[in-house]
């Protein structure tokens, strides 16, 4: 295959995963569309938005560019072979972060796209066996999951641990571009000169850093944590990096005390701040019911969305309100929302114990819970009935948490959540003049309403039955068994947002 063809060929893979975004967007517009008019009469139309960007150019545009595909790949080929190629200036947005500041994320053209991925695959195939085996962001053979597996592992054999736990300011933004090419130049790193000056031209954005929202970016972050990475190792440290985020342990205090030192020659060298405010320093990771001479004493760590403890694994206490604020919103939505306007919208009112409003909460409650999955799919599968099950709701991104009592915590909450939006409901519908108080589901006691959804039939199946996170987290149990991670993890895993 020529390279021109080999060009054609990632360009159109990249472009399709554009469009496939783009397509599961205006299909979910037209599924609420549908359920919306199902719900309330004269529905709102679907207002289909397009990226501002693919107005600057066509060639952000992925239906374009799959149009064109060959005359595209046919000029890309030609700069790259002539040593002309420069990508074209980005598109610039900022996303929130955590700790309420924001950050540059730079949309490329997708012909730039497809080059910087490709140059991402050649390098990491040529060189993934010299990154650390406790660096696992942006590989083919690691991800998210593995570091909080390794890190739960390792800390359950110890009732206590020192725990190192620091935070860079503006890691991506900051990276010094000597150090970067430094890395190239002296740890043994398989580089052509034609791959450093496609780097180079990429990097000209700015005279620091790397643009995230390229694929080159991510072997240069973790390029650019090599050193760190050796250091720790070379000094008897065990930890779990992921992009920027660094858990370190160790039973030797002094090991851990020198930590600090690894972190900061790092920080100088690279030209990366730590970020005093964030950074928890030093402290000794304990089992709650030991006694500790430690004024810095824990007993749990947050990293990469997980909660985990000696023994336990949990999801983080800020992921846990996230999930709740979704849930809280698809029951405001489609059982409150709708009947505190000044007027009527025309929804469809409850009436013969048929609350539709509540039929489409629990569906579209369960869909972000469970995929597209449903309880006695679940059941089925658990008992053996089913031998093969892909799980895409928002648990599927939390495979590896262990914390049974959290679950069923949160089990309780969501009854807790559903009856007062029904009480709610009812009051509001009361103010409109329809009295629905004596009729089911408003007058179904909290502690009867699983067993009262679950005995509704609709349509001859059990559709108001309460998703469970005890359910859901049995069945991916089962999965990891069988299975192991990669089989029940979403495959968005390491898309998703886990800082948040």
């Amino acid at each position: 295959m020529n390279r021109e063809a080999f060009i054609e060929i990632k360009l159109v893979e990249e472009a399709k995963k554009i469009a496939k975004k783009y397509q599961n967007y205006h299909n979910y517009l037209e599924l609420s569309y549908q359920r919306n008019k199902k719900r309330i009469q004269n529905a709102d139309p679907k207002k289909i938005k397009v990226p501002e960007y693919w107005a600057k150019d066509k060639k952000f545009n992925p239906f374009y560019v799959i149009h064109h595909r060959r005359q595209i790949a046919k000029s890309l080929a030609k700069k790259l072979r002539s040593g002309e190629y420069r990508p074209n200036p980005p598109h610039i947005y900022q996303v929130p972060k955590a700790d309420g500041g924001k950050r540059d994320v730079a949309v490329y053209q997708i012909p730039d796209s497809a080059v910087s991925n490709l140059l991402y695959n050649q390098l990491l195939e040529k060189n993934k066996h010299r990154f650390s085996s406790f660096s696992y962001a942006y590989r083919n053979d690691r991800n998210v999951h593995f570091a909080i597996q390794d890190i739960a592992i390792d800390l359950k054999y110890y009732p206590r641990t020192f725990i190192s736990e620091f935070d860079f300011s503006d890691f991506f933004g900051s990276i010094s571009h000597g150090y970067l090419f430094q890395q190239f130049d002296e740890n043994g790193f398989f580089i052509t000169e034609d791959e450093k000056n496609l780097i180079k031209k990429f990097l000209e954005i700015k005279d620091t850093g790397v643009p995230q929202g390229t694929s080159i970016s991510l072997f240069l972050a973790n390029l650019a944590c090599w050193r760190l990475d050796k250091k720790l190792e070379q000094n008897g440290l065990k930890f779990a990096r992921y992009a920027d985020d660094t858990f370190i342990w160790s039973n030797d205090y002094s090991k851990i005390c020198r930590s600090f030192e690894i972190i900061d020659e790092f920080s100088k060298t690279a030209g990366v701040s730590i970020n005093f405010k964030k950074s928890k320093g030093i402290s000794l990771l304990s089992r709650k019911e030991l006694p500790s001479e430690f004024e810095k004493t824990k007993y749990f760590i947050e990293f990469l969305g997980y909660r985990i403890s000696i023994g336990l694994v949990a999801i983080k206490d800020s992921a846990v309100r996230k999930i709740k604020k979704q849930i809280s919103y698809l029951l405001y939505k489609n059982l409150i929302q709708p009947l505190k306007g000044l007027q009527l919208r025309a929804i469809v009112i409850p009436s013969n114990d048929f609350d539709p409003g509540l039929l489409t909460a629990i569906m579209e409650i369960r869909r972000y819970l469970y995929g597209n999955l449903t309880d006695d799919y679940l059941r089925g599968y658990l008992k053996g009935y089913h031998r093969r099950i892909n799980f895409k709701g928002i648990m599927s991104f939390y495979p590896l948490i262990s914390d049974e009592e959290q679950l069923k915590q949160l089990d309780g909450w969501l009854v807790s959540a559903i009856h007062r939006s029904l009480k709610l409901r009812a009051n509001l519908l009361s103010r409109w003049n329809h009295n629905r108080y004596s009729q089911f589901p408003f007058n179904v006691e909290r502690n009867e309403l699983v067993s009262e959804f679950k005995k509704q039939r609709i349509y001859g199946k059990r559709l108001l039955e309460i998703p469970s996170f005890m359910r859901i987290y049995l069945a991916i149990k089962k999965g990891l068994i069988t299975g192991g991670i990669e089989r029940v993890m979403n495959p968005n895993s390491d898309l998703y947002n886990y800082t948040s």
